[in-house]
């Protein structure tokens, strides 16, 4: 009896903890509420980027004191998916589903959580994510579905482009390293160059020390006739034939021949 008794004890606790244990329920929105949610904002954003009316109709909401940011980044997401993925066509599925939702006025309104749809394009799928936030959309953001080919080939891109990026680099730096032998190179012919000016104004200074010598040589001859003619007339000498001019020295105001 003591033996039931302990059995029925040990049961009756372990169904109380796993009473205890026992999450609260949440609402989470519905799959097909989850896609005509989706589906509704997808084909308006896409409206937008088609009609290329981003500037206007984000114009239209600043006016009304919105806050565009989360739109604008969602158009500029969609506008650079729509490169590779073609025009959109349909949404496919839901694939990921954590959206809360509340009953107001008798309708499911999403609260927090993150939502994911896949969408079919015309070259390839993608994928778009809504993510709410106390009530509100805060991020749309469509990635691209691209095949394993694809993402090998864009890796393959990216590492070639860094690895050349890394060799080009160096391939500079060796070159301004060798440039270095040179720099003693260019100081040794620029501390020449000095010296040979120097010596080329040396021979200038020179020639014309030599001219200026002439040209105070004949300037003495000139003198020296002069006086020699003078000192002949004085003695009545019909030429200067016979004197001989050793030097010449003023002594007051007469010349006197030594």
């Amino acid at each position: 009896m003591k033996k039931w008794l302990l059995v029925l004890g040990m049961i009756t606790c372990m169904l109380a903890f796993s009473a205890c244990g026992q999450e609260e329920e949440v609402n989470l929105l519905s799959t097909q509420t989850a896609e005509e949610l989706a589906g509704g904002i997808i084909d308006t954003i896409n409206l937008i980027v088609i009609q290329n009316a981003e500037e206007s109709y984000l114009a239209s909401m600043k006016q009304n004191g919105m806050d565009t940011t989360m739109l604008e980044n969602a158009l500029n997401s969609w506008a650079k998916a729509s490169e590779d993925m073609g025009n959109y066509v349909e949404l496919v599925k839901v694939t990921g589903n954590t959206v809360v939702v509340e009953e107001m006025q008798g309708q499911p309104y999403p609260v927090d959580g993150v939502l994911t749809v896949e969408i079919k394009g015309e070259k390839r799928n993608a994928t778009v994510e809504f993510v709410f936030e106390d009530s509100n959309p805060t991020s749309i953001t469509t990635n691209v579905n691209y095949t394993f080919g694809e993402n090998m080939q864009k890796a393959a891109l990216n590492t070639l482009l860094g690895m050349g990026t890394v060799f080009v680099v160096l391939i500079l730096i060796c070159g301004i390293i060798s440039c270095f032998n040179l720099i003693p190179k260019l100081q040794a012919k620029f501390a020449k160059k000095p010296a040979k000016e120097d010596v080329k104004s040396a021979a200038v200074d020179n020639t014309i020390a030599q001219i200026i010598e002439k040209e105070e040589l004949s300037d003495d001859l000139e003198l020296v006739a002069v006086i020699a003619a003078a000192i002949a007339a004085s003695e009545g000498a019909s030429s200067t034939d016979g004197f001989v001019v050793r030097s010449i020295r003023r002594a007051g105001n007469k010349w006197q021949r030594a």
